[in-house]
């Protein structure tokens, strides 16, 4: 495995439903040893997870990882708090972000670059339902012109 692969873990597929994506920023995340095992496993999922700023550090709520099954005594609470690791930059920039109506941070995907966890985060704007629906008869559209163009281009 070399120092610039990458090899998706989880992955919010909601957020981008929920949410307008406006930048994205990829994160460290402190955890323990079995936590890191058990998401080398695969053994990980961010769909109920948020992200909250507190004391200009950013932590990582509902994001849960499965206990390692050889890791005993050693596993951490699967929903335990995670610290993200931003450079103090990057988090007075998201604060200010966020400040201004209708922003959040959330997370997008889990993802191991060469040996290390990483979470992509994002900031984001709320979608109204009308958007929501905006989007799925978009997505219909494109499915029924990809059907229609594959039926005349095998016909």
């Amino acid at each position: 495995m070399g120092k610039d692969s990458y090899k998706l873990i989880a992955n919010n597929k909601k957020a981008r439903h929920d949410y307008f994506i406006e930048e994205t920023i990829e994160a460290g995340i402190s955890l323990h040893g079995t936590e890191v095992k058990s998401i080398r496993l695969g053994q990980c999922s961010i769909k109920e997870a948020f992200i909250r700023i507190e004391n200009g550090e950013m932590f990582i709520y509902g994001m849960h990882i499965n206990p390692y099954e050889k890791g005993n005594i050693f596993n951490k609470d699967p929903l335990r708090v995670k610290k993200l690791l931003l450079h103090k930059k990057e988090i007075t920039k998201l604060v200010g972000k966020t400040a201004e109506k209708g922003y959040t941070i959330v997370p997008l995907q889990v993802y191991l670059k060469g040996s290390l966890v990483k979470v992509e985060i994002a900031l984001a704007r709320g979608k109204k339902l009308y958007d929501k629906r905006a989007d799925i008869a978009k997505k219909d559209q494109q499915r029924e012109a990809q059907r229609d163009f594959k039926i005349r281009n095998l016909g």
